[in-house]
């Protein structure tokens, strides 16, 4: 069954992509999360590509996507512009963002309903 939404992550350190997920998956079990952290190198950094490959890799048709840090942004919102998917850029901070968004819809919060349990936490 596919799923209406799930969550990518989007960090300069491979290393954080990575663990974001770890905790989100303690809460949303049944929510598809995929990543994406450094460059194509593995370096500090991001790359469109590999946020691609996050897009495509998650069983969900709509996804909500948290990053760290500016250039994050610039790439996803590169990443999304060659996406069939329809993905949500939250500018919110990553890791509280990312959890209150796996925990919702875990239950199966509306995105409405889930967007403004995110505006608290947007960045400025």
């Amino acid at each position: 069954m596919t799923k209406k939404f799930g969550i990518v992550i989007v960090s300069h350190v491979p290393e954080v992509a990575v663990g974001v997920p770890k905790l989100l998956e303690q809460v949303a079990a049944d929510v598809s999360i995929t990543f994406a952290g450094g460059t194509d190198e593995n370096e500090i950094g991001t790359s469109a590509g590999k946020i691609m490959d996050a897009f495509e890799r998650n069983e969900a048709q709509e996804l909500l996507a948290f990053y760290d840090l500016g250039s994050s942004k610039m790439n996803l919102e590169l990443a999304v512009e060659m996406s069939d998917k329809k993905v949500n850029i939250y500018d919110v901070a990553l890791i509280e963002g990312a959890y209150t968004a796996a925990t919702l819809l875990e239950a199966d919060v509306a995105l409405k309903d889930i967007e403004q349990q995110l505006a608290p936490l947007k960045i400025k």
